[in-house]
């Protein structure tokens, strides 16, 4: 009986912190980008964010203490954050940061850098 709780509880906190910030597919964000209606946030580091990322994400490495430079003034506009894939959970920072400085609109590109390699999209560089 405590191994079934436990297993419930764990997945109840999984499922808890993955609601954290809603998921975008790769579609969206593409068509978010080619409409010019999203911030791209890449929390991959700069060595990864230099070898290839989503077109028109910044780095949060070299960003992230001055997010409110690169963000637009309008806190409604979507700001998506993502890092290596659907395990890694370092988007939480930049998400983080955009919430706290008044962004409503943050979401998360779950499958990140490694589902948008996967799904065959194209890296700006």
């Amino acid at each position: 009986m405590k191994k079934l709780l436990a297993i419930a509880l764990s997945l109840f906190a999984a499922s808890a912190m993955a609601a954290e910030y809603p998921d975008i597919s790769i579609a969206d964000l593409k068509t978010a980008i080619a409409e010019k209606k999203v911030v791209v946030i890449d929390v991959n580091g700069s060595d990864s964010y230099e070898a290839g990322r989503v077109p028109t994400a910044i780095d949060f490495a070299s960003k992230g203490g001055e997010l409110e430079k690169v963000l637009p003034a309008d806190k409604d506009t979507l700001v998506v954050a993502y890092c290596g894939g659907p395990s890694c959970s370092a988007y939480k920072k930049a998400a983080n940061k955009a919430k706290e400085l008044g962004y409503t609109n943050v979401k998360h590109l779950s499958a990140g850098i490694s589902g948008w390699k996967k799904a065959g999209e194209t890296l700006e560089k």
